[in-house]
């Protein structure tokens, strides 16, 4: 039965996290400056920059969950704790942002792409980087035993993660995906962006434990991206053979006149589909 006090104190995280919410939109700003968030999308109808700041938001909102859940420790305390993490987890989602653009899309301008060509496939990894490290920052800030120190070394190791399963990716895909995405090859830009997700679900499985020591973590976290990069040139092996029966993939994403979006959308779906299994089985 939910009484009075309990519905009070919710209300009281709620607001929290709507100021949570506010400060991590408005680091978002100050992190974009050369951005009118308000005009491409309202005036421009951006649907590439509309595809990276929905990402943005939904790592927010995963961000602010990890400083949320676990068991409470007293309002105040409560209170305090969703402060010092929740700031640290805007911060470094807004960081890796600037990671993705110069490392994982370091072949052009993510800027370039997304405010002035409007090129979706980019926006969607952008998109696509950000909820990947909400999910690693879930990962590690949830459990007991961690401090800020274990979660800022954590979202380092994830970052460092996802490079290499942008360079994996690339490396065991049969074109070049960093041509075809400046080429607003949606289909591809879709295959890519699923591809991080998933790692980074695996990450913040291997993360979302009690923290005991570095050698316990490091061995979870390194099993499951290792399953992961396995996984990536199965479930294109899988999506080839089963999901687009009697279609090739690369065909359907690059050989032809218009680049099949469904195709890319259904490759994403088995990394990030492959991912949950795996989490839910392991």
């Amino acid at each position: 039965m939910v009484t009075l006090d309990t519905a009070l104190t919710a209300l009281i995280y709620l607001l929290a996290c709507f100021v949570l919410f506010a400060l991590g939109k408005l680091a978002y700003k100050l992190f974009q400056r050369r951005i009118n968030v308000k005009n491409e999308l309202t005036e421009k109808d951006n649907l590439a920059f509309a595809m990276a700041h929905v990402g943005y938001y939904i790592g927010l909102i995963l961000s602010i969950t990890a400083a949320i859940i676990g068991p409470s420790q007293g309002l105040w305390t409560d209170l305090m704790n969703i402060g010092i993490y929740g700031l640290l987890a805007i911060v470094l989602l807004n960081f890796s942002i600037f990671i993705n653009e110069k490392v994982v899309l370091r072949k052009f301008s993510v800027y370039k792409e997304i405010v002035e060509d409007q090129n979706v496939g980019t926006g969607v990894i952008e998109g696509a980087n950000a909820i990947g490290t909400g999910l690693i920052i879930l990962g590690a800030v949830s459990g007991e035993g961690g401090s800020v120190l274990t979660a800022l070394v954590f979202w380092i190791i994830g970052q460092f993660l996802l490079i290499l399963t942008a360079y994996f990716y690339t490396w065991i895909t049969p074109f070049d995906v960093h041509a075809h995405i400046e080429k607003d090859n949606v289909a591809v830009g879709l295959g890519f962006a699923g591809a991080l997700v998933a790692i980074a679900n695996l990450i913040r499985f291997g993360l979302m434990t009690d923290f005991f020591s570095w050698e316990e973590s490091l061995y979870n976290v390194g099993i499951d991206v290792i399953i992961g990069l396995i996984l990536l040139p199965v479930a294109r092996y899988l999506t080839d053979k089963i999901l687009l029966p009697g279609r090739n993939l690369t065909d359907e994403l690059i050989n032809q006149q218009k680049p099949n979006v469904g195709a890319g959308l259904i490759e994403a779906f088995a990394y990030i589909g492959g991912s949950v299994l795996i989490t839910l089985c392991l």
